[in-house]
């Protein structure tokens, strides 16, 4: 009877919500339809996620002559460096004034497949159908929790893993994401995939390798690692643990110390971003992950510094890769590692350092050509000549 009554209780809850949410809807429509004959003043707006990538994704998009904001409603420890921050209290106030800035000041948005402001509000269902009446473009991207769908996911360790770091996540999260995708999915003007979201976006308007960015004009590149006496330092920065394959790195190396292999491990985790690239700079050797099956940031920031990269990679999505001719075979650079294998791979690194330093080289040429502000400006400008907007004066 209890269940019952709270199951109806519940119903009748979300009722009384969206009838309140009436008004909201029609004063964002009338909204919408006013700010298609406003003059905005910015090419490109990118969030809310407050995602590295976005300040990256800025450069290359200015790189490309446009004029870019990055804003958020909510920071994370890894960086605050954004140009909009509608910080407040209460997540659904944030996300509607953010809503308003955006329909009146960009002419595309780039968001992921959480959705834009209204994202975390009761609204979030109008949110497509309100660009569309203002007239803003919308790219959309995945980066990972947006469209874990492991129902989709054929990696049945990352399933597990998934599960591991974040228990309750499919459990009551899945239904919410299978609708994002969809709904994101069919009213995007742009739908861009890569890395292993292409497990769960089961439609792209473009593939990429991934849609990771990194200055390297900003960045160092030193290709010295493995050139110096002492232990071979091995940097790995976990930010979930059982996803990124954490304990094989520590059990790998463990057992290599008591076998007499010179070599170290460094750990961090919820660092800030320019305290993970000092330590870069530190270490001869990067482990970014053994589970997932593709790079991330991580690993980018590392082959930008001239750094070698321990990652495991599917072999589907390396054929795939290859086959779309986004990558020559055998180009990636990567020395490729798995669970079963790790502690064999860091040893051959350990007694033949002297071939870091080249793959180092190779990692830093791989990361300039295929993830350079550069590179990934040249490809958002040419998706957004596609879908109309070009930069003023151009």
């Amino acid at each position: 009877m209890k269940k019952l009554f709270r199951k109806v209780k519940n119903k009748l809850s979300r009722a009384l919500l969206l009838l309140a949410c009436i008004p909201l809807g029609i004063g964002f429509v009338v909204l919408a339809l006013v700010s298609r004959f406003a003059k905005r003043p910015i090419d490109v707006g990118l969030g809310p996620e407050p995602m590295i990538n976005n300040i990256y994704h800025k450069k290359a998009l200015r790189h490309a002559g446009y004029s870019v904001e990055t804003f958020v409603s909510h920071i994370y420890f890894i960086t605050d460096d954004f140009d909009v921050k509608c910080i407040r209290k209460n997540l659904v106030t944030a996300s509607m004034r953010l809503m308003v800035m955006v329909l009146f000041r960009y002419r595309c948005i780039y968001i992921y497949f959480n959705g834009g402001p209204l994202a975390w509000s009761p609204l979030k269902r109008l949110e497509p159908y309100l660009y569309k009446l203002a007239g803003v473009k919308v790219l959309v991207m995945p980066y990972g929790g947006d469209v874990n769908d492991m129902t989709r996911c054929p990696n049945y360790a990352f399933r597990h893993a998934l599960v591991s770091d974040y228990p309750l996540f499919q459990k009551f999260r899945r239904p919410h994401i299978v609708r994002q995708i969809e709904r994101w999915t069919e009213h995007a003007d742009i739908v861009l995939s890569g890395c292993d979201w292409v497990d769960y976006t089961y439609h792209w308007d473009v593939l990429t390798l991934a849609h990771f960015s990194i200055d390297t004009t900003g960045t160092r590149a030193v290709f010295d690692a493995g050139r110096h006496d002492g232990p071979l330092r091995i940097l790995h920065a976990p930010n979930h643990q059982m996803i990124k394959g954490t304990k094989y790195f520590e059990k790998a190396v463990a057992e290599l110390r008591e076998e007499g292999v010179d070599v170290e491990l460094v750990v961090v985790s919820r660092v800030p971003n320019h305290e993970v690239r000092r330590l870069i700079a530190t270490c001869d050797v990067i482990a970014d992950q053994l589970v997932v099956g593709w790079y991330a940031m991580f690993a980018l920031e590392a082959m930008a510094a001239g750094r070698p990269v321990l990652c495991y990679l599917r072999q589907d999505l390396i054929d795939l890769y290859t086959f779309a001719e986004l990558v020559e075979p055998d180009e990636i650079p990567i020395i490729q590692c798995n669970t079963r294998n790790v502690k064999d791979v860091i040893r051959d690194l350990a007694r033949d350092r002297e071939k870091l330093a080249a793959i180092g080289e190779r990692s830093r040429a791989y990361a300039v050509k295929h993830h350079s502000t550069e590179a990934i400006g040249a490809l958002f400008d040419r998706l957004n000549r596609k879908m109309g907007i070009a930069p003023r004066g151009r």
